[in-house]
């Protein structure tokens, strides 16, 4: 299987994130607010990850994409140009 940037970084812990088992249903627990993040560095990665087929990676980026969008205000408009670079991976779209 094809690994990508959300496996690396969080195999390596380098995401400022962690799965919080502790609740009835998983969520995610960030280890810096996502209003601190740099956006230009994460969202990309974070992103990248909604391919992924594999837990906890896929709920990683599902969860921490969409917390970081709905946390990040006029922070997200500039990063759209990366995002742009996986939307238009061939595989970004297979099931």
């Amino acid at each position: 299987m094809k690994t990508n940037s959300t496996n690396r970084f969080y195999d390596r812990g380098d995401l400022p994130i962690k799965v919080d088992h502790q609740s009835a249903t998983s969520k995610i627990e960030w280890k810096i607010s996502p209003e601190q993040l740099d956006y230009h560095h994460y969202l990309p990665i974070f992103f990248d990850g909604l391919r992924e087929k594999v837990d906890p990676y896929r709920f990683l980026a599902i969860m921490g994409t969409y917390e970081m969008l709905e946390a990040g205000g006029t922070k997200v408009l500039p990063v759209i140009p990366q995002l742009i670079i996986p939307i238009k991976s061939k595989s970004f779209f297979e099931i």
